[in-house]
């Protein structure tokens, strides 16, 4: 009976996961990890939270309890970066992030012994890693990415960086942030517990604005300012990290500095390159090939295999090679070109220009649609029988063919869910 309880309260946890646009494939590592991170009482607790940003009032509300109580178990859940803490108006704001980006690197954001993170690097090791469902779902659903690509900025010449967009800098984050927190790259520090990480620094990652005010209010991460943050992108560039962040171009809440072979993202860009996991920057690499000496060294420094050496069919010099571009890998990073040493390689902008949501509640949305779960955001309050009956009702609509969904309009006769249709149709 007790195996019972504990089965269905981290059941009806993944189930809310799932209602978010960034959910986490059910399986049984999953089950695993969130016994680790949530006690049995914490996971059915959290399993009813709203999708949108709640009070302490209103988690009082949904689970039936005092308000001294509820407020004790958020502050407990924030405490261990379960949920993130906004202020707003003087009040605490709570919300619950996604798996990714989320709780799962939070709790690997700095060293901590209430839990045994060599164990959870294991796991999530073999469910992030090994088995593809968690990172084939967060990556290449729909057409809206969670991250974006920045561009480095020391390497852009004087004319390309009059072409470079305000919230295409990585700098440009740094400057209007509220907030910046460093904290310990989750994706080496888990590769690390594996002896697998690389020699790429691991107190190298940003957060910005309310994740990073949460995450320092409770010491997940360090106060940093402008100067040191400026300081890091500098360190990313000499180490040929690539600059990932979040894919708005308001309030940037994260800026990862990744390496090719430990980070979760450009791992999925080049095993799910055919799907662009990744949104790229709006340049990509220009390569004088009459100059290249073959050498390689761009090939090694590139994170998604974009860059190779093939012959240079020179029958005077047979063993010449050098370098080709596959333009469909390519993420416009600029990596590539620092390592030349012959300054062969330059960047150039794309013909046609990345789309960037505007923050992240349009990019939710986008996904949202894209993945059928927009009815969750909707109808959120799952207390409620009737939010319950209309967000099943509108997931099944939202999944039938353009014909039926026109058929079901006209019985529902609502002029929103025609909008609805409409806005999904013509995007």
């Amino acid at each position: 009976m007790a195996h019972h309880v504990l089965r269905s309260s981290y059941s009806l946890l993944v189930d809310r996961l799932n209602r978010f646009p960034q959910g986490a494939p059910p399986a049984t590592l999953l089950y695993q990890i969130l016994k680790m991170l949530f006690s049995e009482r914490e996971a059915e607790l959290v399993s009813h939270l709203p999708i949108k940003p709640f009070t302490v009032e209103k988690a009082s509300f949904i689970w039936k309890m005092d308000l001294v109580s509820a407020q004790k178990v958020l502050d407990e859940l924030a405490g261990r970066a379960i949920l993130v803490d906004i202020e707003q108006d003087g009040k605490s704001v709570y919300a619950l992030p996604p798996p990714m980006a989320g709780f799962f690197e939070f709790s690997l954001m700095r060293v901590r012994d209430d839990i045994d993170q060599k164990l959870l690097s294991e796991l999530f090791y073999q469910y992030l890693n090994v088995e593809e469902d968690f990172i084939r779902e967060l990556f290449t659903r729909g057409e809206t990415r969670l991250g974006r690509v920045f561009v480095q900025e020391q390497i852009l010449s004087a004319e390309d960086s009059l072409h470079v967009l305000d919230f295409e800098r990585a700098t440009e984050v740094i400057k209007t942030a509220s907030s910046i927190a460093l904290g310990t790259c989750y994706c080496r520090h888990k590769m690390f517990h594996l002896d697998k990480a690389c020699a790429a620094p691991l107190e190298i990652c940003m957060t910005f604005n309310n994740s990073a005010a949460s995450l320092i209010k409770y010491g997940h991460a360090s106060k940093i300012d402008q100067v040191e943050a400026a300081d890091l992108l500098h360190q990313a560039y000499e180490s040929n990290l690539v600059q990932f962040g979040e894919n708005i171009r308001e309030k940037v809440n994260f800026i990862c500095n990744c390496c090719g072979c430990c980070c979760e993202a450009m791992i999925a860009a080049r095993r799910f390159a055919i799907m662009k996991p990744v949104h790229t920057t709006n340049f990509i690499p220009g390569i004088k090939v009459e100059h290249c000496k073959g050498c390689g060294k761009c090939v090694n420094v590139c994170p998604v295999a974009a860059l190779s050496l093939i012959s240079a069919n020179n029958a005077r010099y047979p063993k010449l090679r050098l370098v080709s571009l596959d333009e469909e890998l390519c993420l416009g990073c600029g990596v590539c070109v620092r390592s030349c040493p012959h300054g062969n390689i330059y960047l150039k902008s794309r013909p046609i220009r990345v789309i960037t949501p505007l923050n992240g509640t349009h990019r939710v949305v986008l996904m949202a649609i894209e993945r059928g779960t927009l009815q969750h955001m909707i109808f959120d309050n799952r207390v409620l029988w009737s939010h319950r009956a209309l967000a099943a009702v509108l997931g099944v609509i939202l999944k039938l063919p353009p014909l039926k969904q026109i058929l079901a309009n006209q019985q529902v006769r609502s002029r929103y869910l025609e909008a609805l249709i409409n806005y999904g149709s013509n995007r």
